[in-house]
């Protein structure tokens, strides 16, 4: 049986990659003034807010990672299936970037969002059913509210896309911010649970 070390090194490699190619395509203005860096503002703000959700998607997967007693099958794929959406990540914040923010970029971007917000629920679902309902993780989670909340937003957003991109980047701001808030309900569970 593989150990959660292993695919915590293995995830965290595979996100140290996706925040590599991410700043890798901020190029370099020609031009040594200030204002060469004005058509960069939107490659840079899509970068901006792709690391935020790689940086959450990394603590969360972190502090999930500490309720996992063992790793079976079935939650290395769950995990190879998040990290699958996650490694698109760079591309579309690139297109997005390029393109300052158009209907189609910001569409497929909520599309990418979306497919990592579903596949983190299924991991977690997959350690659950591994671990039982009566898990750490299980307790820890609770309700869920804010995962059940960001696919509706992340649909939202991608429904809003062609009618006016300033909602959808609004509302992919907002998933960003409400799990930026420290999430203590693993950390509790673990401390009472010693």
């Amino acid at each position: 049986m593989m150990t959660k070390g292993r695919i915590e090194a293995f995830t965290d490699g595979v996100l140290a990659i996706i925040i590599t190619i991410m700043v890798l395509e901020l190029k370099v203005p020609h031009g040594g003034a200030f204002e060469d860096l004005k058509p960069l503002i939107p490659v840079f703000g899509s970068y901006i807010l792709s690391f935020i959700y790689i940086a959450i998607y990394w603590n969360n997967h972190h502090h999930m990672m500490h309720t996992v007693q063992h790793v079976t099958g079935t939650i290395l794929w769950a995990n190879m299936h998040l990290l699958f959406w996650l490694s698109l990540v760079p591309f579309t914040t690139g297109w997005m970037g390029e393109n300052h923010f158009s209907s189609a970029s910001v569409f497929l971007y909520g599309i990418v969002l979306l497919g990592a917000a579903l596949a983190y629920f299924i991991l977690q679902t997959t350690i659950i059913k591994s671990h039982g309902k009566t898990s750490i993780l299980a307790r820890a989670l609770g309700k869920d509210l804010k995962g059940k909340a960001s696919p509706i937003l992340y649909i939202t957003g991608i429904a809003t896309a062609f009618v006016n991109i300033w909602i959808s980047g609004a509302l992919f701001i907002a998933v960003a911010i409400m799990w930026l808030i420290p999430d203590r309900r693993i950390e509790r569970t673990l401390r009472d649970k010693n």
